[in-house]
């Protein structure tokens, strides 16, 4: 089990969660949680915009509102109310970052977290209904292998635009 850093923030407390990731690695250089969104937003992964369109597609049958992915979008600024793509920009400091996602089915907190020259990704999830539980599962799976290899594509140090 991962320790979170102090600046890390969760859904509610880990044994009322329903999915729980933490996932981290070393930063080439001092950066913000902004900064580093913009470094893991700048390289897409292959397929990601046909997966979000076949999620989009397949939720929207149960009501849920199209999230359309990740647009690739550089932000300089953000504050709170901000919107990064799909996710609600709840708080926005330089360390930290909290993007949630809610809607009647879950509530999703990713947390983007710069401590100690390391940048972590942590994310929790609470359901509220079968549907939130069943969506879970294939996500649950697939959000692991995402977020790895969102954080192994991160520029190289001197590719870094800060």
């Amino acid at each position: 089990m991962a320790t979170l850093p102090p600046n890390a923030e969760l859904l509610a407390p880990r044994d009322r969660l329903n999915y729980f990731d933490a996932q981290s690695r070393a930063l080439p250089q001092d950066m913000t949680a902004l900064q580093a969104w913009n470094a893991l937003m700048a390289r897409p992964l292959p397929l990601m915009g046909l997966a979000f369109k076949i999620r989009d597609k397949i939720s929207s049958l149960f009501g849920v509102k199209q999230i359309g992915g990740f647009s690739g979008d550089r932000k300089d600024t953000v504050q709170t109310g901000d919107h990064l793509d799909f996710f609600l920009v709840e708080d926005a400091r330089p360390d930290r970052l909290l993007l949630t996602e809610r809607d009647r089915h879950l509530d999703v907190l990713t947390c983007v977290a710069v401590h100690n020259r390391r940048l972590w990704i942590v994310s929790s999830v609470v359901t509220h209904n079968l549907f939130g539980r069943a969506y879970m599962l294939p996500v649950a799976v697939a959000h692991r292998i995402i977020v790895r290899a969102m954080l192994n594509r991160m520029p190289a140090p001197d590719k870094f635009v800060t």
